[in-house]
């Protein structure tokens, strides 16, 4: 297995962090060989600045954290971002579209923010506390058939993080076609290494150092 460290997207998405917040962020992505730092949209360019010519790449999020945003927005926004520098992009699915089986909305955002991010990372957050099991499988199915690179667990601001379980039905669901981004919740070496066991190759966590050490 790789260095733990490299499995990491070091996480800050909260609505109170700050500048100095974020720079201690990317100085700990950079001592640490985090994979990215994922931040919210605001602060894209000043990470990219940071981490100018360093390993950890910059993930920001798009329709974050409801994913109720139109298509057109989650576009827009994907744009922006890349626009701005990033690298890697989590986006929130509309998941009142996929209760609803309106498949043509979930396809077409899916779509739209893959073709915003030209060639970047694009990860689809399915929010899989608020979802049946074949819901999870078809979120994924969906995800793989529409150019998406991870199925992504959780925003980690909804009612539960990820399971187990819920990384067994999505790595099942996509085996080694995609990749699969565990989040939510995720607070020690014990579990992240227990999620990378059963197939999860990122994991998105604020516990980043201390997972690590």
């Amino acid at each position: 297995m790789k260095n733990l460290a490299q499995f990491i997207d070091h996480t800050n998405l909260h609505p109170c962090a700050k500048k100095t917040d974020i720079g201690l962020l990317c100085d700990e992505a950079i001592k640490y060989d985090f994979a990215s730092v994922c931040i919210n949209p605001f602060y894209v360019p000043f990470a990219k600045t940071r981490l100018k010519d360093k390993n950890p790449k910059v993930c920001s999020v798009v329709g974050f954290p409801l994913g109720s945003n139109s298509v057109e927005m989650k576009y827009a926004e994907a744009r922006f971002l890349i626009f701005n520098g990033a690298d890697e992009i989590d986006m929130v699915m509309n998941i009142g579209a996929l209760k609803d089986e309106r498949i043509n909305i979930i396809k077409k955002e899916i779509e739209k923010v893959v073709d915003a991010a030209e060639g970047r990372i694009v990860k689809v957050i399915i929010e899989t506390s608020l979802l049946e099991n074949d819901e999870k499988i078809l979120a994924s199915n969906l995800i793989k058939d529409c150019g998406a690179n991870f199925v992504k667990t959780s925003t980690g601001f909804s009612i539960g993080g990820v399971t187990i379980k819920d990384v067994e039905i999505i790595k099942k669901t996509v085996g080694d076609e995609i990749g699969v981004k565990a989040s939510g919740g995720i607070k020690t070496k014990e579990e992240a290494i227990s999620f990378i066991q059963v197939g999860a190759d990122r994991i998105g966590t604020s516990n980043g150092v201390k997972i690590t050490l």
